[in-house]
């Protein structure tokens, strides 16, 4: 069988070892430590956000933001439904409602105008939503302008989920530290890794400070074990961070690369009718984390999303469905949503691409020729 072409792969520089074994030879091998420490200023300065909380994951970054905002139980918070479901799981961890909005087009991100009629609509409830939760989907920025607007117009705090977006800008600021509270995700299949983890950002230190206490387990200043709050394990290691360290020092050559896959996609398959690809729109730019696509049946020849991904299975290449939307899915079909038919379309025809920073030439060309087998008899 021919060498398995994944998804989206760690991609390790030269570094990370290095820092891993500093953090061996000292014995910070224990939560906390000056890779931690390290690994957040490395982030704020790179993305420009006043403060980081460097944490477990993304999803727990997340968790510690609502958290922060004071939603509780029977509290409703908006969350675009075109997104992976740890974006809403927090959300019900919390005891509140998911409250879900539709995608616009041209970036797949959260509809403004969905978002300002779900408000109204919830307020006339007599439920103003606590928070809103936009994601900036496989890199690309959604419209942070105008969500913002809306949000503030109605005091509404965003949570700007961030974590398929780092190195991605709108405008020229980093994604993740429009919001009140940023989150970003270092999984292991994100455009870098600390093998899992995540982070939380913010311009207000006092937030920051909060997230750090609740997430070392809410400990009071005490000689003994003391907890006047509920608290978390959700801090990164100085392990981990050591690995995100050296992860930083790579960062924009692994943006280049994977906007690199993506131009290359772009210009080998954009002539073949019924497949689109999102484009930046002006001032956007994505780091374009994953690529993706959209299969038209009705203009190519009745070719499928998923008789593309079957082939491509089959030559032991990896792809993937679109996210499932959220207001679909079993878990969440009592929440309220705000539907426009976007994310439902998106889904029955996107197609995420192999798209790691590592991925080579012949890589590539494997995943193009199983394109040219498929869809050739239909090529302009």
């Amino acid at each position: 069988m021919n060498t398995k072409i994944w998804l989206s792969s760690p991609h390790m520089g030269n570094k990370e070892l290095e820092y891993v074994q500093e953090a061996f030879k000292t014995n910070w091998i224990a939560p906390l430590g000056p890779h931690v420490d390290g690994f957040e200023h490395d982030l704020a300065t790179y993305t420009g956000a006043g403060h980081v909380a460097a944490l477990s994951s993304g999803t727990a970054a997340l968790h510690l933001a609502l958290i922060l905002l004071g939603v509780g139980k029977d509290d409703e918070v908006i969350c675009q439904s075109l997104t992976f479901a740890a974006s809403a799981n927090p959300i019900v961890y919390q005891g509140a409602v998911p409250v879900f909005v539709d995608s616009e087009e041209d970036t797949w991100g959260m509809d403004p105008e969905l978002l300002e009629e779900a408000i109204k609509d919830r307020i006339a409830h007599g439920k103003k939503p606590k928070a809103v939760i936009p994601v900036h989907l496989y890199g690309m920025p959604v419209k942070m302008d105008e969500i913002m607007a809306i949000a503030a117009a109605y005091d509404i705090p965003v949570v700007e989920d961030a974590a398929e977006a780092l190195g991605s800008t709108f405008r020229g600021k980093a994604c993740g530290t429009f919001g009140q509270l940023g989150i970003l995700s270092f999984n292991g299949n994100k455009i870098i890794t600390t093998s899992g983890g995540g982070a939380l950002t913010g311009n207000d230190e006092a937030l920051i400070k909060k997230a750090r206490f609740l997430a070392t387990q809410a400990k009071d200043p005490a000689p003994h074990y003391q907890h006047s709050q509920i608290g978390y394990n959700y801090r990164m290691s100085n392990v981990c961070a050591g690995i995100g360290r050296g992860q930083m020092e790579v960062l924009n050559e692994r943006v280049a690369q994977r906007r690199a896959n993506h131009e290359y996609y772009l210009n080998q398959l954009g002539d073949f009718p019924g497949i689109t690809f999102v484009i930046e729109p002006e001032g956007f730019y994505s780091n374009r984390w994953l690529t993706t696509i959209l299969v038209n049946p009705a203009e190519s020849n009745g070719v499928t999303r998923e008789d593309l991904r079957l082939a491509l299975e089959k030559e032991n290449i990896e792809s993937r469905p679109l996210w499932k939307p959220m207001h679909l899915q079993p878990v969440f079909e009592a929440a309220p949503a705000y539907e426009n038919g976007t994310s439902e379309r998106l889904f029955d025809q996107g197609l995420c691409l192999p798209s790691g920073s590592n991925l080579t030439q012949n890589d590539l060309d494997r995943v193009i020729n199983i394109f040219n087998e498929v869809m050739q008899p239909q090529k302009v």
